[in-house]
C-alpha cells in the first residue's frame, strides 16, 4: 500500500512539471505567431523552415535570453569574451564551443558590498553544457547545462531546456532549474521520484572551494521560459520569466526584486561584436557587451604572398653535369629562393637522381605550406634529371622528420582537382633521422655560428588578485641567441618595465606546502629589469624515433638548474612517451643571478596522444617543485591555423586542505597565432593560463622548449591535418 502512495505522488509531481511546461509554451508560443504571422499549420504542412540563426548570449555569457538559458549552441569552435553589469555585480565570461554540442565557460564575477561591511566577492566559476537534442523540423533542441560546478557555488545551478524556432526571427525556450534557477516559485524536485536525496541541496561548504559540488540537480525546482524575436538581422528582442531570486544579492542590498518578469534588446555592431541593454526585475537597468569569434574563419584572411609556380622541365632537356662547382652555385640559388619566403637553408645535397633539402621554417605556422614552398623552390632550380626531392624540416638543429616527393607529381598536380589531398597521399613522410646525416660538402661554410638578437614590447597581465583582479605590465624585452654549431643554442632574455601595476600586489597568501609559486608577487615587485632566462641547450637524435634535449642555466624566471629529456614519437604515430628530469633551485626574487636556499629534483613520465580533429590529449605523472607526486592531465583543440585553446588539472598527494583556496591545480590556456591576428605569416602567438587560483601544490618547471610541440607539427598527424595547405 505504501508503494502505490508513493508511486501516486510521484506521478502527481511528474504531470504537474509537464502540465506546467506546457502552460509555460503554451502563451509564449501564441505571442510568436502573433509576431510572425505563421502558425503550425505551415510546419504541419511539412515545409521546411530556414536554418535558425546563431544563438545570443545571456548575462552568463552563454546561449541564453537574459539570465535565462536556452538549449542552442554556438557554432563549433566559436570562442566569445563577454561582460555583463547590473545592480553592483559583473559577470566576466570566456566561451568556448568545445564540440558542436558541448561548450565550457569560465567566469570571473565581481559583487560588490559582499557582506554588512561593504566587502567585494571576486568570484570564479566554471560551466558545462551540453546539447542533447539538435533542433529540427519536428523537434525542438534540448540542452542540459551546469553553471559553476565548482569554487564557491554562489551562481550554482543546473537546468534542461528546450528550444523551438518558430521560425527565423522568433524562438521560444522553456525548461526546469535547479540551485538559483529553482529558487523563485519553485515546487519539490520531480527527481525525487528516483532518490529522496534529491529534494534536500546543501547550500553551506566547509571545503576550500574549486572542488566539485555533488550537489547537481537537487532541492526544489522551478520552470522557466521566454521569447526572442528578431525584427532585423542586427536586433535582437528578448522577455523572460526568471525563476533566480537573486538571495545572495538582495540580501546584501545590492537591489530589489519585484518581479519575475526580465525584458531586453540586444545588438550586433558587426560579425563580432554585440551590444545590450535591459530592464531586469522590475527595478534594474542592465548592460552587456560581448565580442566572438570563430578560429576557423580568420578575419583577415591570410596575404602569404602568392608562392611560385612549378616550373616544368623542358621534354628532351638534357641531364646537368653536377660538379662541387654547380653544387655550389645551385645551393645559392636555393639560398637566395628560400629566403624570399622567409625560409632558410640549413644544407643542400644532390646526388644522382635525388635531392636533400634541409631547412628551417620560421615564417608559417603550417608545416604542409613551408614544404610546399619549398617544392616549389625546387622545381625551378634542380637540373632536369633530379626527380625526387627530400625535404627535411629543421627544428633546434636536429631533423623533425622527412617529406619525399615525386618531381613529376608536383608538376601534374598543381592544378588538378582535389590536389592537396592527392599529392599528401604520393608524400612519403619518414622520421628524419637517416636523410639528416648529410656529407659536409653540403653544408654552407658561414652556415655556423649563427647570430640573433632583438628588442620587442611585451604586455605581462596577472589576473584574478582577490585585492585587484587585472593587473598589467607593459615593457620592452631584449632577447639574443647564439648557434656555435648544429644542435647547441646558447639564448638569453631581458625585460624593462615601463609601466604597469603588477609591482602594487603584496597579498600574503600563507601556504602549508613550500613556497614554490605562491610568492610569484614578490618577483613582480623587485625583478625589474628582469633576466628572464639564461640557458644553454643542446638537441639531438639518439635514434630514429628518438628526439633528446639537455638544457642548463636560468631556466625561467623563478627557478634555475638542469632539464633532460627524451621522447620517442615515431612520426606515423598518434602517440608519444616522454620523460623528463629536473633538478631545480629557486632564484632570488630579483629574477638576477642570485639563488635562495630551496632546491628540490623533480620529473614526469609523459603521454601525448593525438586524437584527430585538432584534438590533443596529455598525461604528465610524476614529481612536482613541492615534492609533492600525483599527475596533471590536459585536452587541447587546435585549429588548422594554429589557434589553441585547453583546460587542464592536477591532482598530486596533496589534500584539499594543505593545497588552500581552491582545491587543486586547473585552469584553462588559450593561444592565437600572430597570423590570425594580422594576416601575414608569422610562427609567433600570444596566449595566458588562466588558473582559478595560484598556489603550491601540482607545480611543474616552465622549461622551453619541450620537445612534442617542437617536433609533432611535421609529423604524418598534424601534417595531414594541414594538408590543404601544401599550394598555397
Amino acid at each position: 500500500m505504501m508503494a502505490a502512495i508513493g508511486t501516486r505522488r510521484a506521478g502527481r509531481k511528474v504531470l504537474a512539471t509537464s502540465a506546467a511546461l506546457l502552460a509555460l509554451l503554451a502563451p509564449v508560443a501564441t505571442l510568436g505567431q502573433y509576431m510572425t504571422g505563421e502558425t503550425d499549420i505551415r510546419l504541419a504542412a511539412g515545409a521546411l523552415p530556414p536554418a535558425p540563426p546563431p544563438p545570443t548570449l545571456s548575462f552568463y555569457g552563454t546561449p541564453g535570453l537574459i539570465d535565462m538559458p536556452t538549449a542552442e549552441a554556438l557554432p563549433d569552435g566559436q570562442l566569445a569574451f563577454s561582460t555583463a553589469y547590473f545592480a553592483g555585480s559583473t559577470r566576466n565570461t570566456l566561451t568556448f564551443q568545445i564540440f558542436p554540442r558541448l561548450a565550457g565557460a569560465f567566469r570571473y564575477s565581481i559583487i560588490e558590498n559582499e557582506n554588512a561591511g561593504g566587502g567585494t566577492l571576486y568570484d570564479r566559476s566554471l560551466d558545462l553544457a551540453f546539447q542533447l537534442v539538435e533542433e529540427d523540423r519536428r523537434l525542438p533542441g534540448i540542452a542540459i547545462g551546469l553553471r559553476d560546478i565548482g569554487g564557491t557555488s554562489v551562481l550554482s545551478s543546473e537546468y534542461i531546456a528546450a528550444t523551438k524556432h518558430l521560425s527565423p526571427k522568433v524562438a521560444i525556450t522553456a525548461g526546469l532549474g535547479w540551485g538559483r534557477l529553482g529558487t523563485y516559485d519553485g515546487f519539490d524536485n520531480p527527481l525525487g521520484v528516483l532518490d529522496d536525496g534529491f529534494d534536500v541541496r546543501e547550500t553551506e561548504r566547509d571545503d576550500p572551494g574549486g572542488q566539485l559540488s555533488g550537489n547537481y540537480f537537487q532541492g526544489d525546482a522551478a520552470i522557466f521560459g521566454g521569447v526572442e524575436w528578431r525584427p532585423t538581422d542586427r536586433l535582437s528582442l528578448v522577455a523572460e520569466y526568471s525563476t533566480d531570486d537573486y538571495a545572495y544579492e538582495t540580501g546584501r542590498g545590492l537591489f530589489e526584486r519585484e518581479s519575475p518578469f526580465n525584458f531586453g534588446a540586444k545588438y550586433k555592431v558587426n560579425d563580432s561584436i554585440t551590444l545590450g541593454g535591459y530592464a531586469l526585475y522590475g527595478t534594474e537597468i542592465g548592460i552587456t557587451a560581448s565580442i566572438s569569434f570563430n578560429p576557423k574563419t580568420p578575419p583577415n584572411g591570410f596575404a602569404a604572398g602568392a608562392p611560385l609556380p612549378v616550373l616544368r622541365r623542358a621534354p628532351g632537356a638534357e641531364p646537368l653535369r653536377v660538379t662541387p662547382a654547380v653544387s655550389t652555385a645551385l645551393r645559392d640559388v636555393v639560398v637566395t629562393a628560400l629566403d624570399a619566403y622567409g625560409l632558410g637553408l640549413d644544407a643542400l645535397e644532390i646526388s644522382g637522381r635525388r635531392a636533400t633539402l634541409r631547412m628551417y621554417n620560421t615564417t608559417y605556422e603550417s608545416a604542409p605550406m613551408a614544404v610546399g614552398r619549398a617544392a616549389r623552390v625546387l622545381t625551378a632550380v634542380m637540373p632536369p634529371q633530379v626527380d625526387t626531392f627530400v625535404i627535411v624540416p629543421i627544428v633546434n638543429g636536429i631533423p623533425a622528420s622527412a617529406v619525399t616527393l615525386r618531381r613529376g607529381d608536383l608538376e601534374d598536380l598543381e592544378y588538378a582537382p582535389d590536389n592537396a589531398w592527392t599529392i599528401y597521399a604520393r608524400s612519403r613522410l619518414t622520421g628524419g633521422a637517416a636523410e639528416g646525416k648529410l656529407p659536409p660538402a653540403a653544408y654552407p661554410d658561414d652556415l655556423y655560428p649563427k647570430l640573433d638578437f632583438g628588442i620587442s614590447p611585451y604586455l605581462q597581465p596577472a589576473l584574478f588578485d582577490p585585492d585587484d583582479p587585472f593587473r598589467a605590465d607593459v615593457g620592452l624585452r631584449f632577447t639574443a641567441s647564439y648557434e656555435p654549431s648544429p644542435g647547441l643554442v646558447l639564448s638569453g632574455s631581458l625585460k624593462k618595465r615601463l609601466l604597469g601595476n603588477r609591482d602594487e600586489a603584496d597579498r600574503d597568501d600563507p601556504s602549508e606546502l613550500p613556497v614554490v609559486r605562491s610568492d610569484i608577487a614578490r618577483y613582480a615587485q623587485e625583478g625589474d629589469p628582469a633576466l628572464e632566462y639564461l640557458t644553454g641547450e643542446y638537441f639531438f637524435r639518439p635514434g630514429q624515433d628518438y628526439y633528446g634535449r639537455v638544457t642548463v642555466g636560468l631556466l625561467e624566471r623563478m627557478y634555475g638548474g638542469v632539464s633532460g629529456e627524451v621522447l620517442w614519437k615515431p612520426v606515423d604515430s598518434r602517440l608519444g612517451l616522454g620523460v623528463e628530469l629536473n633538478y631545480a633551485r629557486k632564484r632570488d626574487y630579483d629574477i638576477l643571478f642570485d639563488f635562495q636556499d630551496y632546491e628540490t629534483a623533480t620529473g614526469h613520465a609523459s603521454a601525448y596522444y593525438d586524437f584527430g580533429g585538432g584534438y590533443l590529449g596529455q598525461i604528465d605523472a610524476g614529481r612536482y617543485l613541492a615534492g609533492d607526486w600525483g599527475a596533471t592531465f590536459s585536452l587541447d583543440r587546435e585549429f588548422d591555423n594554429g589557434a589553441r585553446v585547453g583546460a587542464f588539472f592536477t591532482r598530486t598527494d596533496v589534500s584539499a586542505e594543505e593545497f588552500g583556496e581552491g582545491s587543486f591545480d586547473k585552469g584553462i590556456r588559450v593561444s592565437i597565432p600572430l597570423n590570425y591576428l594580422t594576416g601575414q605569416p608569422d610562427r609567433s602567438s600570444i596566449g595566458t593560463s588562466l588558473r582559478l587560483v595560484q598556489r603550491d601544490g601540482g607545480q611543474r618547471l616552465n622549461v622551453r622548449n619541450r620537445l612534442y610541440g617542437a617536433v609533432r607539427d611535421y609529423h604524418r598527424p598534424e601534417y595531414e591535418d594541414r594538408s590543404g595547405a601544401f599550394w598555397k
